[in-house]
């Protein structure tokens, strides 16, 4: 009698582990069938407009990558949270661009709509913050004009006139919805270091050889006062430099490949995609000419 309450006591936690995984397939099995659903979702003629009009890449992407794109947004859209900041009014227009701009770097990726938070707070311009830090026993008390920023585990802020300007000019290689959105990728791993979690795990050698060497490269360029593709704030950290580069890569995919061969394949093995091929014959030679 005792053996048996013995088993029966030792079995308890083996069925609620049972119960909870079972409970767990379930919901991602309905998750997934809801996402399916949105993905499936028509366009309104509104968003196509919008995209159109001020999202310069999107006439650029295939058909299929577009239908691709258009699908992750109405999931994005469902699940996330987009609020207006200092009296700024969220429409259909400023969901449409944030929504696009951050799904273009998942359109192909494995993954999990950027997990872990769900606010998106918009400014409508560059908005002072404030940041604490703690040196020893002092605490310093700082402010700075910003444009965007991801918190760890936390809110993407943005300020509405650079993700417009992000979006309009594809060329310029600054794209404040990409950089913030490319930290939660980043993060998606528990820690913000520069590296993502990468479609396969025979990526993570290459990827940290070529990106610690490329980093340096340009700590050192930046010393020196020579300038690159890559804006020079990549230098500042790991972190910052996989944004600045993922920035770079989507924007000036030609002189990304061209100034940094290696950097522009792993970046294309992370994003599965390959920003050149949507470029015409005529974008591509007036971005070659461009090249010194």
């Amino acid at each position: 009698m005792r053996q048996t309450v013995i088993y029966c006591l030792l079995s308890i936690p083996l069925v609620v582990m049972l119960l909870w995984i079972y409970i767990e397939k379930w919901r991602k099995a309905k998750r997934d069938a809801r996402r399916e659903i949105l993905r499936q979702t028509p366009s309104s003629a509104q968003w196509l407009a919008i995209l159109q009009h001020d999202f310069a890449l999107f006439s650029k992407l295939p058909s299929a990558l577009q239908q691709t794109l258009l699908g992750h947004m109405h999931v994005f859209l469902e699940e996330k949270d987009i609020v207006g900041r200092n009296g700024f009014t969220v429409n259909e227009r400023v969901k449409v661009l944030i929504a696009a701009q951050a799904c273009l770097l998942i359109m192909n990726r494995p993954g999990d709509y950027y997990p872990g938070f769900r606010s998106i707070l918009v400014y409508p311009e560059t908005y002072l913050a404030n940041s604490v830090r703690k040196e020893g026993l002092l605490e310093i008390n700082s402010s700075s004009i910003r444009a965007g920023e991801s918190w760890h585990r936390g809110p993407v802020i943005l300020a509405w006139d650079h993700v417009l300007q992000g979006a309009r000019d594809r060329r310029d290689g600054h794209n404040v919805v990409m950089h913030e959105f490319a930290h939660k990728l980043d993060e998606e791993n528990a820690s913000m270091d520069g590296l993502p979690i990468l479609p396969t795990h025979t990526q993570y050698k290459a990827w940290s050889d070529v990106l610690n060497a490329e980093f340096s490269l340009l700590q050192h360029k930046m010393i020196d006062g020579f300038d690159d593709v890559i804006d020079s704030y990549g230098a500042s950290s790991p972190p910052e430099f996989f944004a600045v580069v993922t920035e770079t890569f989507f924007e000036k995919p030609q002189q990304l490949r061209r100034l940094h061969p290696a950097l522009y394949e792993q970046f294309k093995a992370c994003y599965m995609l390959d920003p050149i091929t949507w470029l015409t014959e005529k974008s591509t030679e007036e971005n070659d000419e461009t090249i010194s």
